[in-house]
């Protein structure tokens, strides 16, 4: 049951992650565009939802190589570069959104507990400028998988696609340790103490904010971009727990790679919930999403308020074949894996 679970059932269940995130995240990516068009303005909450419907979409891209993997028990098919480019893509793009989520997490704080102080920072220019550093350092985040990313021999005499560290003893130990903690424990610290200072902000403050609309818009942003980094957090956890876990496990039972895979996709699905989180939580984007399916003539009548954040999306708010040993088959799937040798 496992076995056909393994090869039959979860592909198909990342066959409907991948589809359906694509969709969902090209109208995030299409409805932005257009509203950039027809008004010529950008928001803060528009650059970070745009940046991480990017990311979710580069993320499911590779997904139809996991999936082949899956198939195909574990063997790759498309040559050592795409090997390299596929697994750094993936690697790359889990940095970029766990950075992203938490310099958006800043901007939260910001705004809601010094909505006048840092008001001149808070700026798309400023946003924009952050973004831009996150895509920069990322990819140097993840040299090891530029480095060892590469082809490894299975038993039935065909390759896989893995990690393939010079010392695994002790390089597997340290490299799991290093992608935990700077893709996950550090921006969770990171994001949990901000948001516990902007509750502990919100529960204590009686001076009213500037303008009480602009308040109650504030906070509505901030609860959606709660909703963004729990979603991100609790998706993932599990596949970096059993990462973690895998490290004293020898040899991998079946119900253990089960899980691996069950923690993966809901990884993968995290791609997939976003961009539905800013279509069911936000009117304000399903006001964008119906403007920028109308005629060009039809949406030119649509006047934005000149109230900051009005107009933006509202922040609604990553059978197996008996000669393959179970080992194998779950150091050969993406997200990354560490082969030992």
């Amino acid at each position: 049951m496992i076995a056909w679970g393994l090869q039959v059932g979860t592909p198909s269940i990342f066959g409907i992650i991948c589809f359906l995130g694509i969709v969902g995240n090209c109208i995030v990516i299409y409805t932005i565009v257009k509203k950039t068009k027809f008004r010529a303005r950008q928001t803060v909450p528009d650059i970070f939802i745009f940046n991480l419907s990017i990311v979710d979409l580069l993320i499911l891209l590779g997904m139809p190589f996991l999936i082949h993997q899956l198939v195909g028990n574990g063997s790759w098919r498309f040559g050592a570069t795409m090997c390299t480019l596929i697994t750094a893509l993936d690697s790359n793009s889990q940095i970029v959104s766990t950075y992203i989520l938490t310099v958006m997490t800043l901007d939260r704080y910001l705004a809601t507990v010094h909505p006048m102080r840092f008001n001149h920072v808070r700026t798309p220019c400023a946003a924009g400028a952050a973004v831009c550093l996150v895509w920069l350092l990322s990819p140097i985040t993840i040299i090891p998988v530029w480095m060892y990313a590469g082809l490894m021999p299975l038993k039935d005499g065909s390759v896989g696609c893995a990690l393939l560290l010079p010392n695994p003893a002790t390089d597997t130990y340290w490299f799991t340790l290093y992608q935990f903690v700077l893709a996950f424990a550090f921006p969770l610290a990171v994001i949990c103490g901000v948001f516990f200072k902007i509750l502990q902000n919100m529960s204590a403050s009686v001076a009213p904010l500037p303008l009480r609309s602009q308040r109650v818009r504030t906070r509505k942003v901030t609860r959606m971009a709660v909703a963004i980094c729990l979603a991100f957090f609790v998706c993932w956890a599990p596949y970096y727990i059993l990462q973690l876990a895998h490290l004293g496990v020898q040899r991998p039972s079946f119900a253990f790679l089960y899980a691996y895979n069950i923690a993966i996709s809901m990884g993968y699905a995290n791609s997939c919930i976003n961009p539905f989180l800013y279509i069911i939580l936000s009117e304000t984007f399903k006001r964008q999403f119906i403007v920028a399916i109308r005629p060009a003539h039809k949406a030119s009548r649509v006047v934005p308020s000149m109230v900051e954040g009005s107009d933006s999306l509202r922040l609604a708010p990553e059978c197996t074949q008996n000669s393959q040993s179970s080992r194998e088959l779950l150091h050969n799937m993406l997200p990354v894996t560490v082969a030992v040798h």
